[in-house]
This record gives C-alpha cells, sequence and structure tokens, in this order.
C-alpha cells in the first residue's frame, strides 16, 4: 500500500507537469507533493497506536492531500492508500467518517475534472471506497480471530505444561513415598519392634536383650546405606553393589530372621537373560514390604520367599504361617495391580495408616503386573507377584 501511494503521487504529478507545464500554480503542486510525501514517509516512524502526534499527523496529511486535489483534481487517485491509512488509524465509525469525506472530496474533484455529471464519475469512487473498506474490515476480522486463536493456543499449551508440570511432581512424589516406605519407614518400624523387645526383656534375659539391641544396630546401619543409596540414585543398597536378584533377596532373608521370624529363601529357574534394573528393583522392594506386613500384622514364626523364573514373567511368593484373615470379597484376585487382601488386614480391619499394599500395587501396575494375595483365618497367607517380561517396562514417571 505504501508502494502504491508513491506511485500513484508520482504519477499525478507527472501527469500534470505534462498536461499544464509552467503555470503560477506549479510551484505549489510541486511543494505540496513534495510535502505530502514527507509526511507520509513520517507516519510510520509515529507507529500504530493512535496518539495525539499521530491524529496531527493524519490530519496533516489529508489537508496537504485536499489541497492538492483542489489545484489538480488528478491526485484524487492518491485517496485509496488513505483510506487504509485512515483505517488503521482511527476507530471503525471515525475511520469510516474521513473515507466518506475522502470519497466526497474524490467525487468533487473527478466532476470538477470531467466537467459534466458523468455517472462513471459519481458511481465508481464510492464503490471503490466501499470495496477498500471492505477488505479491510473483513481482513482486521480475520486477522482478529487468528490472534484469538493463537493467543487460546498459546494458554492451553501453557495449561497443558502445567498440567503435565503437576502430574509429573504428583507421580515422583508418589515414587518417593513408595521408596522412603520399603526403606527409612520399613527400618524405623524394626528397629521399633527390636529395641521395645529389649527393654522387656533386659532385666529377665539380659543375653536375648543384648542381641535384640545388635540386631536393630544391624538394622539401622543398613537403613542408613539404603537412605544414602535413595538419597543417591534410589537403588535398593542390596543391589547397588553389583550383585543380582537372588543374592539381594538372600541378604534380605538373612536380615529379616530373628529369634521372633524365620525367612527362608527358594529360588526356581533362571531368567533367560539379566533382568531389567527396575524389575529387580520392583520384585526386592516387594519382598521387603511383605515381610514388613507379616512382622507386624501376621505373628508369624516362619515366612518363606519364593522367586520363580520363566520364560515370560517372574513371579514372587511370600508366604507365611501367620494368623490369616478373610479377603475382602470386594476385591479381585489376579487383576493388574489388583489384591484380594493383605496380612493383617481383612474385610472389617483394615491397614489405614499403612501404605505397604497400596506401594506394592503401584509397582506392579507400572510394570503390567498382578498380585494376587490368599489367605484365611488360622492359615497364614501368600502374597504372589507377577511380573511379564514379554516386553521392556515402562520407564518410572
Amino acid at each position: 500500500m505504501h508502494t502504491a501511494f508513491f506511485v500513484l503521487l508520482g504519477a499525478s504529478l507527472a501527469r500534470y507537469l505534462a498536461r499544464h507545464g509552467p503555470e503560477p500554480r506549479t510551484p505549489w503542486v510541486i511543494a505540496l507533493s513534495v510535502l505530502l510525501a514527507a509526511l507520509y514517509v513520517l507516519g510510520p516512524a509515529l507507529g500504530a497506536r493512535l496518539t495525539a502526534r499521530r491524529m496531527i499527523w493524519l490530519g496533516a496529511v489529508v489537508a496537504t492531500w485536499a489541497a492538492l486535489v483542489a489545484l489538480a483534481p488528478s491526485f484524487a487517485w492518491c485517496a485509496v492508500p488513505l483510506f487504509y491509512t485512515g483505517l488503521r488509524t482511527l476507530p471503525p465509525r471515525a475511520a469510516v467518517t474521513l473515507v466518506a469525506l475522502l470519497t466526497a472530496l474524490v467525487v468533487a474533484a473527478q466532476l470538477k475534472l470531467a466537467g459534466w455529471a458523468d455517472p462513471n464519475v459519481l458511481l465508481a469512487p464510492p464503490a471503490v471506497a466501499a470495496i477498500a473498506t471492505a477488505v479491510f474490515v473483513t481482513t482486521e476480522r480475520q486477522s482478529a480471530r487468528r490472534r484469538a486463536l493463537i493467543d487460546d493456543l498459546v494458554r492451553t499449551r501453557r495449561v497443558l505444561a502445567a498440567t503435565e508440570r503437576r502430574e509429573g511432581m504428583l507421580a515422583e512424589r508418589e515414587r518417593l513415598a513408595r521408596e522412603i516406605h520399603d526403606t527409612v519407614a520399613q527400618g524405623l518400624s524394626s528397629q521399633r519392634m527390636l529395641l521395645q523387645a529389649a527393654d522387656r526383656l533386659w532385666e529377665t534375659d539380659p543375653d536375648t536383650a543384648r542381641s535384640h539391641v545388635r540386631t536393630a544396630a544391624s538394622v539401622a546401619e543398613h537403613n542408613l546405606a539404603e537412605a544414602r543409596r535413595f538419597v543417591h540414585d534410589l537403588t535398593p543398597a542390596d543391589l547397588a553393589s553389583g550383585a543380582g536378584l537372588r543374592d539381594a533377596l538372600a541378604a534380605l532373608a538373612a536380615r529379616e530372621t530373628d529369634a521372633a521370624l524365620t525367612v527362608r529363601l527358594h529360588t526356581e529357574g533362571a531368567p533367560a537373560a539379566p533382568l531389567p534394573a527396575l524389575v529387580e528393583s520392583a520384585v526386592l522392594r516387594i519382598a521387603q514390604g511383605a515381610l514388613a506386613n507379616v512382622r507386624e500384622h501376621a505373628a508369624a514364626g516362619t515366612a518363606t520367599i519364593t522367586l520363580t523364573c520363566l520364560d515370560d514373567q517372574i513371579v514372587l511368593d511370600v508366604a507365611d504361617d501367620g494368623r490369616g484373615f478373610t479377603p475382602d470379597p470386594l476385591d479381585t484376585p489376579g487383576t493388574p495391580g489388583g489384591t484380594s487382601g493383605t496380612s493383617g488386614t481383612s474385610r472389617h480391619g483394615r491397614d489405614i495408616r499403612g501404605h505397604g499394599l497400596p506401594a506394592i500395587r503401584a509397582r506392579l501396575r507400572q510394570l503390567g503386573g498382578t498380585l494376587t494375595i490368599e489367605s484365611a483365618p488360622g492359615e497364614g497367607t501368600v502374597l504372589s507377584a507377577a511380573i511379564p517380561l514379554t516386553s521392556p517396562p515402562p520407564e518410572p514417571q
């Protein structure tokens, strides 16, 4: 549009000079043409916002152009670019009023140039003005809708990004809660029970009490290693040294064995390929959680950990000879991450404060595994966790 303005201005000046040559008004026409070109060039420097300086500038441009049209009607064709200048600068109603005024000046100039009431002169300028205004208004509406759409997309992206960050934070909190429960919380619970037992036996059986204290110190030492490893990279300490899953489970069984509870380990088969670190860590944490439930709720004398390695899955069974319970019939065994009960919990007496089973379910759900628990009052409990190996496990959130 800027280029069109200068082309029309130059063409109008050239036409005037070619047709009229030197005349008394020629210097005025040349001077006003140069002034109009200078004013038009100054416009972009004032910005697009409607300010007092831009209003004064627009008034000067229109006044200079009107003076030129009065001296030389051929300059009326410069009105089309001025339409857009006014439409871009003024509010809609004021802009339409300016366009109407410019159109009237164009019609008057063209009638003066034609010398008679030419219908083409009467109708063509208003039609051009209407088309120019309609094109500008339509373009502005489309631009406004496009800007609104872009703003909406930007807001949506921000909301999605915030939602993803929030979900990531919640997932990380859940994972950290599971890790803390399976390490620090279980270790502290074992130490508390051992120290309470030592306190009860300190006067009557000092040797056994000292044994409990030594066991509590050993648990505390291991718990400290777990906490340090937890801070470092959340890898179980029993696996961090490079030991395999069987050795880690053996260390867990030895550590959990004491005068009140004997823990045995039995393994069947061997994995065809090295197990993923995430699977090994999950199996070890599930065993820790199950043994913590046995110690706290089952009042069992013996617990057996059975690790079965098949071609397509790995199965961990933790069985105890404790008091057992009646599983909740609303729970469905064998569903992904599902269960039918837990040691020390029942339909009428759930472990409300515990996080053991929720942590186990979450781990198995993350790996696509299943959890099944079988129990009956007085017949002990068997917890069975199966993790498929046919596809690589998903990365933790």
